[in-house]
């Protein structure tokens, strides 16, 4: 059985409501999850998960600094 992102809850970044299925555009979308209550508690994840990033990023930032100086980063 293949299940696809329209039979899953959606947080509306936008208007804050949860929806079934891709009513909105993507950019304006978080999910997707099992459950209306999982969507509706999307702001809270997306709190903790940015700082949680935030706190990883720095960690790297803090040992990279004490190797690299100048431009660093990597080359594309």
């Amino acid at each position: 059985m293949m299940t696809s992102g329209s039979d899953k809850y959606w947080y509306n970044l936008k208007t804050g409501e949860v929806e079934k299925g891709f009513e909105s555009p993507a950019p304006d979308r978080a999910g997707p999850f099992d459950t209306p209550e999982e969507a509706a508690s999307a702001p809270e994840v997306i709190k903790e998960r940015s700082r949680a990033w935030a706190a990883e990023e720095a960690r790297e930032d803090s040992w990279s600094s004490d190797t690299v100086s100048g431009e660093g980063g990597e080359d594309q």
